[in-house]
């Protein structure tokens, strides 16, 4: 099945949509995101848990909601605008409504003096605090002798967190994980690609009779997949074989490969496999280079076979977590790029297998048509794919291996095998 090449334009639309929602890890942005997104995979069951629920170390925070949020000068002038930009406010702000000197403000402002005309992302999700962000180069230009108005019209109550989950299930009991997060107001490559792309995955799975079972979660991060582990831990360590976190999936800079804790399981030889083929030149990181759910998953006691295919990795491009990292950053091309590495990587879990040949020595291809009728050079080399495919079949290789053994991208070497298997000549025997 060829991927659909309007794929990457679709998933840029949905992204458009959901940029100007200011999301958090509780609230109505996140269950707005959540909802609309249902509209596209109308499977996704939108699940709540109230705050103050343990899960482990931790407990659902109050739940989070805002309307507005300014600061303004002596003549009424708004200098910052939460209208504007989202971004604007610390994220979790508790309420406030003052007149404040420039030096009591300015305790609550945030900026990137190294990166001047972008507004930070900032958080304080279980401390209570308030505050502001902007440009470096606007903060300058306040006034130090002068009164400001302060606003944050926001709440923090009892309430909800939201989060998706659906399982689509295949002839196996076996579940392959895809988890995202939706828990950042306006930003696009690190928010936005990974749950957009993970959407339209969903969609091509629903059209495939599938092997393997497929779990898919859109939790706020950390305190999401925490609280998910807690619930479903005995589940995931039964069925989970594989699968991957979704995130920062839409530029067009490269790619990257996050390890599992220890590099070691299903999903690090597919995804590595993946992109090795699909963009040779990709980043190879660290465990310790870990910075989303991968973090919980993979946590000792836990031990899930995940890992990540990303484009250009969270903290490794400027813009990261500020307001840069915005609709123009990302692209139809470079979505397009994640889904395609996800899309592969998925075709390697649903059709690897294990082959016995059922022949000793070399079967005779030519009386099965499956060899050049004149044994010439050139002839063999058009055919030593299919020769060295069969070599590798000792019922001890699956696919994958074989595909790095001779190098060759996976789905090259699965027709073949499929065409051996018709023709009698390899047995699945694992």
């Amino acid at each position: 099945m060829k991927i659909d090449s309007t794929v990457g334009d679709k998933i840029y639309e949905l992204c458009e949509i959901l940029f100007p929602i200011c999301r958090s890890i509780t609230g109505k942005g996140t269950k707005k995101t959540l909802e609309i997104i249902k509209t596209y995979i109308p499977d996704l069951n939108i699940k709540n848990v109230q705050s103050g629920t343990k899960c482990y170390d931790w407990k659902i925070p109050l739940e989070w909601n805002i309307n507005d949020a300014y600061v303004k000068d002596e003549s009424g002038k708004r200098l910052i605008d939460f209208n504007k930009s989202n971004l604007h406010v610390v994220g979790y702000s508790s309420p406030i409504n003052a007149v404040i000197s420039y030096s009591d403000l300015i305790n609550h402002i945030y900026t990137l003096p190294d990166y001047p005309d972008a507004i930070p992302y900032v958080t304080s999700y279980y401390k209570e605090h308030w505050g502001f962000c902007m440009e470096h180069r606007q903060m300058l230009k306040l006034k130090k002798d002068i009164k400001y108005e302060v606003c944050i019209d926001s709440s923090l109550k009892k309430g909800l967190m939201n989060y998706g989950e659906m399982l689509i299930k295949g002839k196996s009991s076996k579940e392959i994980l895809l988890s995202s997060y939706i828990c950042h107001p306006s930003m696009a490559n690190n928010e936005l690609s990974g749950p957009t792309v993970l959407t339209f995955i969903v969609q091509w799975l629903k059209s495939l009779d599938l092997n393997y079972s497929y779990r898919v979660v859109f939790l706020p991060e950390t305190i999401g997949s925490i609280y998910y582990i807690s619930k479903h831990l005995k589940t995931l360590k039964k069925n989970v074989v594989g699968g991957f976190v979704l995130t920062c999936m839409g530029d067009n800079r490269t790619f990257s490969y996050l390890p599992s804790r220890y590099g070691n399981t299903l999903s690090d030889r597919v995804a590595k496999n993946v992109l090795k083929h699909l963009y040779p030149n990709y980043e190879s990181y660290s465990f310790l280079d870990r910075g989303s759910d991968e973090r919980q998953y993979c946590s000792p006691g836990v031990d899930l076979p995940i890992c990540s295919i990303m484009r250009t990795k969270y903290h490794e491009y400027p813009e990261y977590h500020t307001s840069k990292d915005d609709l123009s950053l990302i692209s139809s091309k470079g979505l397009f790029g994640g889904y395609q590495a996800i899309y592969k990587a998925i075709q390697i879990f649903e059709n690897n297998r294990i082959y016995n040949s059922r022949f000793l020595c070399e079967p005779q291809l030519g009386k099965r048509n499956l060899y050049p009728n004149l044994g010439t050079i050139n002839a063999f080399k058009t055919i030593k794919k299919r020769m060295d495919l069969l070599t590798y079949s000792d019922g001890k290789n699956d696919l994958l291996e074989i595909s790095e053994i001779l190098n060759i991208p996976f789905i090259e070497i699965y027709e073949e095998a499929l065409i051996l298997q018709e023709n009698g000549l390899l047995e699945v025997v694992g």
